[in-house]
């Protein structure tokens, strides 16, 4: 099973081997709770989470396209679910706009660009930081990028918005950070 790509291991689960499944647990588990942790939630939420992330991909893993890769599919599950939790939480404080300004008109930018070793530690630093003080819009993206370490290509697919728009929220998220350590 360690040897076999994620995409080969669940077209074994999607060919009927129920237990192959484990194997895309054992790779995931660890990465699901670290998202959901950094993403917003706490204790009990995070491992009830979870556990809801990995039913919902065993329910649906026949609708996976084993051409794809696997780990932007099961970060949109964890997304989704995150975003239904929210939601929740909200509606039961208070009501929320769900109107988004940058899907609805993106900027463009340019390419996007490697950041130094240097820069790229920095952020991830201040973002542990200050992760609490940035709305989800912008901490979202950026866990994805600085934490789970995923280009702009997948964190697109995942949160379903476009590429431009990925780079747009990285650029303002660190933005705010920054302001947020300068005082």
């Amino acid at each position: 099973m360690h040897d076999q790509t994620d995409e080969q291991i669940a077209a074994a689960v999607q060919r009927g081997d129920t237990e192959a499944f484990r194997g895309l647990i054992e790779r995931y588990e660890a990465k699901m709770s670290r998202y959901a942790r950094r993403f917003l939630f706490q204790g009990d939420d995070v491992k009830d989470l979870v556990q809801e992330i990995f039913i919902k991909a065993y329910v649906n893993i026949k609708s996976f396209d084993t051409d794809r890769r696997f780990s932007p599919w099961i970060y949109r599950i964890a997304h989704n679910e995150f975003v239904n939790a929210v939601k929740k939480k909200q509606k039961e404080r208070e009501n929320v706009s769900l109107f988004d300004f940058d899907v609805l008109f993106p900027r463009l930018i340019a390419k996007e660009t490697a950041d130094s070793e240097v820069t790229h530690q920095e952020l991830k630093t201040m973002l542990e930081a200050s992760l609490d003080k940035l709305g989800s819009k912008y901490k979202e993206p950026l866990i994805l990028y600085y934490f789970e370490e995923m280009d702009y290509k997948a964190i697109a697919d995942i949160l379903r918005i476009p590429v431009s728009t990925v780079g747009v929220r990285l650029q303002r998220g660190k933005a705010m950070l920054k302001k947020l350590v300068q005082g």
